[in-house]
């Protein structure tokens, strides 16, 4: 959900038919679930060290602790949270989760 909202956000400044955020979910091999959010906004800039240590915030009214929050939830469920900016614009927040935490049937797009 975190990283829904930080790329809706990402995209509040930008005009209504430009905005567009993708979420993309395959298996990675035999035992990973790879998800992807991927934004077209102004991107990561330097910010890719900085953005998953707490405290740390680019919004005005941020308080820092979300992106920490996603990556240590991810990684007690023995999965790994990264960012990289896109070639063109914006950025993709991937996340893995290991298959055996995974229920093996289709999901709607509510639940993803």
């Amino acid at each position: 959900m975190k990283l829904l909202l930080n790329a809706f956000d990402a995209l509040k400044n930008s005009p209504a038919d430009e905005r567009s955020v993708a979420v993309h979910a395959d298996l990675d091999g035999a035992s990973l679930l790879k998800v992807a959010v991927r934004d077209c906004g102004m991107g990561l800039n330097g910010e890719i060290a900085n953005i998953f240590q707490p405290f740390y915030t680019t919004k005005p009214d941020g308080l820092g602790m979300g992106l920490s929050i996603s990556r240590s939830i991810v990684e007690a469920h023995g999965g790994r949270l990264w960012a990289e900016n896109n070639q063109d614009r914006g950025a993709t927040f991937y996340f893995t989760l290991p298959t055996s935490l995974v229920s093996h049937r289709s999901l709607t797009a509510a639940e993803l």
